[in-house]
């Protein structure tokens, strides 16, 4: 059994700074692609970051330049270092990792950007 564990999520006020970090655990042979969604209230959920296990990226035009995405595949984590936050990326962000061939998910963790 595979588990992502989420952790780095808070409050802080816009133009500060955040750093989210997903673990996964269990019986891993290999990860592909590592991805952050975020679901917002009244709104879809939206894949915002994405690396692919040779590390190449993609991220949606609403945080280029001030998202990014970064794995560490020893420890099986991936990253997502979050700067110049505005309001507007106030949701709640989950990780999504493809283990084994099998997608797995984070629980979610909250993010709040005060104005």
């Amino acid at each position: 059994q595979v588990q992502l564990v989420e952790s780095g999520g808070g409050l802080v006020q816009a133009g500060g700074s955040l750093r989210l970090s997903c673990a996964a655990s269990g019986s891993i042979f290999s990860i592909n692609t590592m991805q952050w969604y975020r679901l917002a209230p009244g709104k879809q959920r939206e894949l915002v970051a994405a690396i692919s296990s040779g590390g190449t990226t993609n991220y949606a035009d609403s945080v280029k330049g001030r998202f990014t995405i970064s794995r560490d595949n020893v420890k099986n984590t991936v990253y997502l270092q979050m700067n110049s936050l505005k309001p507007e990326d106030t949701a709640v962000y989950s990780c999504r990792m493809v283990v084994n061939t099998y997608v797995y998910w984070g629980q979610g963790t909250q993010v709040t950007v005060s104005s």
